[in-house]
């Protein structure tokens, strides 16, 4: 890669940080991008409080999202390898964009996911939100990789005599959020299950893993854990800090932290 190191994070806009990445070099991008809402409500309608909460999330307006979205796609095409691929996550309320977006820039759609968690806003006069979007695309038809048998082989069966490998690739996922009492955190965070679970399926051990809105640094943390070349980007400077003293924290370490 020019200019950019893999197994590093830059506290920067990733608009720019990945024009530095050498083209045709990134095996697999998993993001949470920015979803242009009001977060402040949602972090009240989450029974979120403030007081280990690091601040600084990053709004974009509904009105330029599109363009937003796409400019930083046409990047993440150009970075991915053909045998690559892209997991992004969306709420519904600028799916559009990014399902149009996606289109546009030439990636192709493989599944739609639903990451199905435990609990979702309350809502009054609408039914409650408790799932989130999760586009599996890629690059090139022919030459994605998929480790279909990477958990379960097709023999492997649940106690009342399902096929594990079968459940295990639907694409509807009941996976839970993960809880960070009395621990330093980010507004929103991507559980380490659910992660693992896309690294397991679209990577081999040393391949190189982009995040472009880092966030708490979930996306490397789990990417280092699991022998995976990490990279990303983080524009808010405390975000930064929090996922570099993440990162810092395997090396002494040599585990996952217990968050609960």
């Amino acid at each position: 890669m020019a200019r950019i190191n893999i197994d590093e994070i830059y506290n920067m806009n990733c608009l720019d940080g990945m024009k530095l990445i050498q083209s045709n070099s990134v095996d697999l991008i998993i993001t949470d991008p920015p979803f242009a809402i009001n977060f402040s409500t949602q972090k009240r309608n989450y029974n979120r409080r403030d007081d280990n909460i690091i601040q600084g999330y990053e709004e974009i307006k509904h009105e330029k999202y599109y363009d937003f979205t796409y400019r930083w796609m046409i990047e993440a095409f150009r970075v991915l390898k053909k045998s690559g691929s892209m997991y992004v996550f969306s709420g519904w309320n600028n799916l559009n964009d990014i399902l149009t977006a996606l289109t546009t820039v030439g990636f192709i759609t493989v599944n739609h996911i639903i990451w199905k968690y435990q609990f979702g806003v309350v809502t009054k006069n609408k039914f409650v939100t408790s799932h989130y979007h999760c586009l599996y695309v890629c690059k090139n038809s022919r030459y994605r990789q998929f480790f279909s048998h990477a958990r379960y082989n097709k023999n492997t069966k649940s106690k009342d005599g399902k096929s594990l490998h079968y459940m295990d690739k639907e694409d509807v996922w009941n996976i839970k959020r993960e809880y960070w009492i009395n621990k330093l955190k980010t507004p929103t965070k991507l559980p380490f299950e659910l992660i693992k679970k896309i690294l397991e399926y679209s990577s081999v051990k040393h391949n190189i893993v982009l995040d472009p809105f880092l966030g708490s640094g979930q996306v490397a943390v789990v990417s280092k854990m699991l022998n995976r070349h990490y990279l990303g980007f983080e524009i808010v400077k405390d975000y930064y800090k929090f996922a570099k003293t993440r990162l810092h924290e395997i090396n002494i370490k040599k585990k996952f932290p217990k968050y609960k």
